[in-house]
C-alpha cells in the first residue's frame, strides 16, 4: 500500500484543515440533467451506458453552449423505458422538464438557446430539485457521505430528490445542488440535509452549509455569504447584489440588505496546499476568501452589473 493510499478521505482532510465552504460553488450558466439509472463509471457521460457516441457528442455540444451536463437517478429506481430530462437556467430560476424514450432525443435540444437563458418550450417545472452528489466512482467521499444524505432526503422530499453525478467540491461531501436557483451546499449529514431542504421551502439559506450561488464568481459568492453571516440574514431576499467590480484577483461588491447598503472587499488567499480529492496525486492550492465589510455609506464604484 502506498503512502497516498493510507491517507484519510479528502472530505476528512478538508474538515481537519478547516477549509471554508464560502465561495466554492462551481460557476455554471445553465444545466442539462438526464436520468440514467445504470452505472455511471468514473467519467459519467463518457462511461455510462448511453447510446454509442452520445456522451462525448453531448459533452462537446454542452461545452460550446456553456451548459453543464449532469446525470441523475433515483437510487431505488430500476431502469425503465422512459427517462426524465431537466433543463435549468439559474439566472432566472427557470426549470423545464420532459421525458424521452431514447436519450438520443437530446441531440434535438437547442443547447445554445439554453445557454442564453431562453426557454426550450418544455414543460415548466415549479418544484425545487434537490440533487445530491452520489458519484462514488468519481470520488469515494461522494458515495460514503452522499448516500446517507440522499436516503434521508428521500423520506422528507421523495419527489424532489435525485442522485447526481459529479458537481464539484468532493472535499465538501456530502454535497447538494438546489435547482432552479443554482445553490450549492456542502458538509451535509442526513439531519443537516433535511434541515436545508426545509429552510429552502421556507425561503431561507442555511448559512452553516452554504457554499455559494453558481451564477456568481467565487469571490462574489464569498462576499455574499460573509454579509449574511455577519448580519444574520438567511432569507433569500434579505441580501441583493447591486454591483460588483473586479480589481486584479480581488472584488469590490455592493449589496442592498435589510440593514441598508453594504460594501465588501473580497480578497483571495492561499491557505496552504493539499490533495483536494481522494484521487489526486499532486497538491494544489487551498483558496480561501478574506472578506471585509468596508462601508455602509460610501459611494459604490462603477462596475459590472450583477448577472441573474
Amino acid at each position: 500500500m502506498t503512502e497516498h493510499a493510507k491517507e484519510p478521505p479528502c472530505a476528512t482532510r478538508a474538515r481537519e484543515r478547516g477549509d471554508d465552504l464560502a465561495g466554492t460553488a462551481s460557476r455554471v450558466r445553465a444545466f442539462l440533467l438526464l436520468e440514467e439509472p445504470g452505472p455511471w463509471g468514473r467519467h459519467a457521460w463518457r462511461d455510462a451506458r448511453l447510446p454509442e457516441g452520445l456522451g462525448p457528442e453531448m459533452l462537446r455540444r454542452c461545452a460550446a453552449a456553456g451548459v453543464r451536463p449532469l446525470l441523475i437517478r433515483r437510487e431505488q429506481r430500476k431502469p425503465g423505458s422512459t427517462r426524465r430530462v431537466f433543463t435549468a437556467y439559474p439566472g432566472s430560476g427557470r426549470v423545464e422538464t420532459t421525458t424521452v424514450n431514447d436519450p438520443r432525443a437530446l441531440l434535438d435540444l437547442d443547447l445554445a438557446a439554453l445557454g442564453r437563458g431562453q426557454s426550450l418550450r418544455l414543460d415548466p417545472h415549479s418544484e425545487p430539485i434537490f440533487a445530491v452528489c452520489t458519484h462514488g466512482r468519481h470520488d469515494r467521499c461522494c458515495a460514503e457521505r452522499g448516500r446517507p444524505v440522499i436516503a434521508a432526503l428521500r423520506i422528507s422530499e421523495p419527489e424532489a430528490t435525485w442522485g447526481v453525478s459529479h458537481i464539484g467540491g468532493d472535499r465538501f461531501a456530502g454535497n447538494l445542488l438546489v435547482l432552479g436557483e443554482g445553490l450549492y451546499y456542502g458538509r451535509l449529514d442526513p439531519a443537516a440535509a433535511v434541515r436545508v431542504a426545509a429552510q429552502h421551502r421556507a425561503g431561507r439559506l442555511d448559512l452553516d452549509h452554504f457554499r455559494g450561488r453558481c451564477t456568481l464568481p467565487t469571490g462574489v459568492q464569498a462576499a455574499e455569504i460573509q454579509v449574511r453571516r455577519e448580519l444574520g440574514l438567511g432569507r433569500f431576499d434579505a441580501v441583493v447584489l447591486d454591483g460588483r467590480r473586479r480589481l486584479g484577483e480581488s472584488w469590490q461588491v455592493r449589496f442592498v440588505t435589510d440593514s441598508g447598503p453594504v460594501h465588501v472587499t473580497s480578497r483571495p488567499r492561499t491557505a496552504g496546499t493539499a490533495r483536494l480529492t481522494c484521487a489526486a496525486t499532486l497538491d494544489n492550492p487551498v483558496i480561501a476568501w478574506d472578506c471585509e465589510l468596508v462601508s455602509e455609506g460610501r459611494p459604490v464604484p462603477s462596475g459590472t452589473p450583477p448577472r441573474g
